[in-house]
Formats: structure tokens, sequence, C-alpha cells
């Protein structure tokens, strides 16, 4: 369209009416059914007036998402075309060949097939490159469209023409899709001989389960502490964050309370059953991306000083959603709540839409903050997140690395390394450290190869040029500008060097997951994770554990 129709469409009220048209007209309904009214005239008059075609699926959509949007971020319109992705984000189940599957140069690609699914047990890597689905060529497909040929019903049979490093020629995988259920708990291990360490990426059914038998599982291995890993899990289910909660806290405790404009949406969550463990020492890693669930738990730990918080502030969504029926099997997510932590901190952010651009919790005046005390008169804070109570800065990568990573190179260099060593059998992750002749054919390997970049002092000195242009001074400091650009300009070949360690670290990671999988990825950062090791440094003192947890 040649402009945009911006629509406020009170869709959402429809039920609102028709439900409540036994009660006494007021002034709120003859308004809801005033803009109805004016709603359904005006899409009429442009369907039948306006210059082009429009479909009416996506005018509509795209005004109910704006009206929602004037709300808060996360009360959603889910079309039904939609359903099965969004079942998917909070059960962890969906139907599929069980691989993660992205666009790279244009090429379908397998990035990583989960281990004991279809995928895998069908011989699919990670860095096979997929062409065709049941004869059908993906050239041009977008993600979308290749998304849809690999849906199907589970137990149907579904062709893959695969282009595999090395091969000269393509071949045909057949697989048989499966329900696929995507283990929230992608990893549970020990980081040291007494140090035992859960990921859990998101709350999904039975998760709390889940965790209490790795707990425990982790515990006959000799683990007497353990780093409970929250970093980048969005959240999930609000009664599994409360059974995580109960591995480690008593029966009978206050988790978490929500509290809304409809009495009906109040509770209170307490926790049900006798916890795995009341007393291991715990660590709980946070980041901006832990929101919603996981800064419950977070809460929790830190208000009964249950355990020490290391990483960085969380997210800060404190609002509680629940799922209304639409009509045409359309769902929309309302939040109808805040929720409140033991102490009755609201986690939510003050501004429900400006973030950094990171996506963390821009900073809060002190002014707008409330007090709280934890079980042992600790100061905690309301107002945007969970503050941790040791911060460990953000890895910040250079500008050489992030265009390694944005160009897939080391994604690309870590398939032909598996495939040249194929006949290596390492033990564990821990044994592919790649050494100063291998990090070097590495950047032989780049040589020809686009990675370009921009440093911020390059992008700053262009930025300052251009001001002096505008303010006519160019021309004066010319040979200043001229020597900055020169000393600003940055060197490939000497960044390659300078930055040699955080590149090896990524593409021994990355090396892992072909030899170990999504397990590989995870336990070969165990040694260069500055959270991981202010964790364990911790936990093997004592003493600095507890008073942390006692200091007021």
């Amino acid at each position: 369209m040649s402009r945009k129709i911006k629509v406020i469409l009170p869709f959402v009220a429809i039920l609102v009416f028709l439900t409540a048209a036994i009660k006494p007209p007021t002034d709120r309904y003859f308004e809801i059914l005033k803009n109805l009214d004016i709603f359904a005239t005006l899409f009429k008059e442009v369907n039948a007036h306006y210059v082009d075609e429009i479909n009416p699926t996506t005018l509509v959509k795209s005004g109910i998402d704006q009206m929602l949007e004037t709300l808060d971020p996360y009360t959603n319109y889910i079309a039904a075309d939609d359903i099965e992705t969004y079942r998917m984000m909070t059960t962890g189940e969906y139907s599929g060949i069980g691989a993660v599957v992205e666009r790279k140069n244009g090429v379908s690609t397998v990035i990583m097939p989960y281990e004991g699914f279809a995928a895998y047990e069908a011989g699919l890597r990670a860095g096979d490159e997929i062409h065709a689905i049941n004869g059908i060529s993906l050239d041009g497909k977008s993600q979308e469209e290749v998304r849809y040929l690999m849906k199907g019903q589970s137990n149907s049979e579904i062709a893959l023409t695969v282009k595999r490093f090395g091969q000269s020629e393509m071949f045909e995988v057949t697989v048989k899709r499966e329900k696929i259920a995507v283990d929230s708990v992608p990893y549970a291990g020990m980081v040291t001989d007494d140090v035992g360490y859960v990921r859990l990426t998101s709350f999904t059914q039975n998760v709390g389960r889940s965790i209490g038998i790795k707990v425990l599982d982790l515990m006959e291995q000799g683990a007497d502490k353990i780093i409970l890993d929250l970093r980048g899990n969005p959240g999930g289910l609000l009664h599994e964050a409360v059974n995580v909660s109960n591995v480690f806290i008593e029966k009978g405790r206050k988790i978490v309370s929500q509290k809304g404009k409809v009495r009906a949406n109040d509770w209170t969550y307490n926790t049900l059953n006798e916890p795995v463990d009341a007393n291991i020492p715990v660590v709980v890693l946070t980041d901006n991306g832990s929101a919603s669930a996981s800064e419950i738990v977070s809460g929790v730990m830190q208000d009964y000083d249950r355990g020490v918080l290391i990483g960085r502030k969380t997210f800060g969504k404190g609002l509680v959603q629940i799922e209304r029926p639409l009509s045409y099997d359309a769902v929309v997510k309302i939040t109808t709540a805040k929720y409140y932590t033991p102490t009755g901190r609201c986690i939510q952010a003050i501004d429900y839409s400006n973030r950094n651009e990171d996506g963390s919790v821009g900073k809060i005046p002190d002014s707008l903050k409330n007090e709280f005390f934890t079980l042992n008169g600790r100061k905690v804070f309301d107002g945007g997140g969970i503050d941790p109570d040791i911060e460990v800065a953000k890895i910040e990568f250079a500008p050489v690395t992030k265009s390694l990573l944005r160009n897939d190179h080391i994604f690309y260099y870590a398939t032909e390394y598996f495939y040249k060593n194929e006949s290596m059998n390492p033990e564990s992750p821990s044994e592919l450290r790649l050494s100063n002749a291998e990090y070097g054919e590495f950047v032989k390997w780049l040589s020809g190869r686009d990675f370009d970049y921009e440093t911020r002092m390059e992008r700053e000195t262009r930025d300052l040029i251009k001001i002096a242009k505008e303010e006519k001074k160019y021309d004066k400091l010319k040979s200043y500008f001229d020597n900055l650009e020169k000393a600003a300009q940055h060197n490939q070949d000497e960044d390659l060097i300078t930055f040699k360690e955080e590149i090896k670290m990524l593409l021994e990671q990355e090396i892992a997951g072909r030899y170990f999988y999504e397990k590989g990825i995870i336990e070969s950062t165990f040694g260069k994770d500055p959270d991981v090791q202010a964790a364990v440094s911790v936990l093997n003192d004592p003493e600095r554990y507890q008073s942390i947890l006692n200091s007021n």
C-alpha cells in the first residue's frame, strides 16, 4: 500500500460487550458499541474504495496488534496460524524432525540436531545443507516457507535432499516426523568435583520435577554445592517457577503472589512439597535475559537468603498473563495482574517499553524505588528486575569477533574442522582446545573471506568529521582529521591476534558442539565463563558465601 492505515480496533471488547449485554446500559458500554460501529463502517469504506486490493486478515491483525501495543508488550493476539508456534514456546513440544534449521548464505542449514530425536537418528549433522524437501527446491524460499514444508503429522515421512561438507554429490535422507519435546534442562553436570551445575532454559510443564531429579543425581555424583543457571531464560509457566523454587525452599513457604484489578485474579502460591535439599549452598546465575518465572525463582532465593545471585540485573517482567479463547481458534493473551516476591517486591520495570538496546532495564531513580528486607534483614529494592548480589560485567566481544560471528565464519570453520578431524575421538569437550598453531590455521583460512567491520572509534571519528564539515571547520582541521582517521583505522591482522583468546573460545565452543552437540557447547565454556568462575569461587569460600547472605 502507498500509505499505512492505522486503525485502533477494539475487537477484544466484542466478547466483553456481548457477555455484558444483559447488564443495564452505561456510558462505557455505549462507548464500546459506538467504537465497534465506527470500526465496522470504516473497514467497509476502506475495503470498498481503497485504490489497491487489501488483505482483510492482514489489515485487521495489524490494527489489533497496534491496539494491544498501547497497553503493554505482553498482551498479545495469537492468530490461529501462529498457535502451534505459541504452544511450542509454552510446552516445549512440537511436531517435526528435531533439529534447529536456519538460513545461512541463503541456504537452509542444520545448526544443531537434538540428541535422541529423528534428525539425529537419521544421521543429520550440524552444517548439513538442506536443498530440497520432498523434491521441492528450497531455492528462494523464505525461512517461514521452509518451516511450513518441515511441518507435518507425527509419524509421517519427509525426504530431505542434503549437501554435506567434503562430499561432491547431494544425497537424500528420509526422516520420520515425531513429537519433539525440547528439553528445558539441556545440561546438568559437574563443574568441579563438588560443584554441580544445572542449566534451565525455560519453565515448561514438569520442569520443576526435572530440576529436582537432576539435583539429586548431581548430589549422588558428589555435588555438595549447586549452580542454577537462569541466564537467557525468558520464563514460562508460573506454577513451575513455584516447583523449581520448592527444590530448595521448605514446604509451606510463600513463593509468589499476584494481584490485579479483578479480585478473582489474586492468588498466593506456596510450596507444597518437601524440598530436595533446603540447606545445600546455591548460586543462581542471572542476566538481562532472565525474565518472568526466572525472576520469581531469583527473587525467592534472594528474599529467603537461600542462595547468592551472580551476574547482571534481570529483565524486569513482573506481569501475569491469562489466555482467553477467541473466534476461529485464535487466542488473546491478556495481562491481568502483577506478581510480587515473598518480601512484597514487584519486579516489573516501571516503564513497560523503554529499555536499553540490549533489552536491559534502564537506570531507575532511587526516588522511584521502594525498600524491602530479606529474611536476614538485607536491603532489596523493587522497580525493575532483580539486582544480583555479585555483579559480573557482561562479556563484550570486539568488533572483529562480532564480524566473524555475523558472517558465520566460526560456524563454517567448525564444520570443516570436524570433517577434517572426524577420526578424533575426544572423551570430553575440555579436550577440544586449539593450539596456537591450529589458531594460525584458522587465520590462514580467513584469507580472502569477507569479515570487514567498523570499530566504535572509526564510527565516532567519521561522525566528528561530519560535524566539522557542517560547522565549516573541516578545512582548518583537515590535517588533524587525516591523522586521526589513520590512527583510528582498524587492522584485521592485528585484531585477530589482539583478540585471539575470545575468538579461540568461540571456535572451541562451536567445535565442541560438533562432537558433543548442545551439551558440548555448554560444557566447553565452563573454564572461561566469568559468571561460572565467580560462582565456583563463592561456593568454595563458605565464609564469604555466608557473609553475603547475612550482610545487613
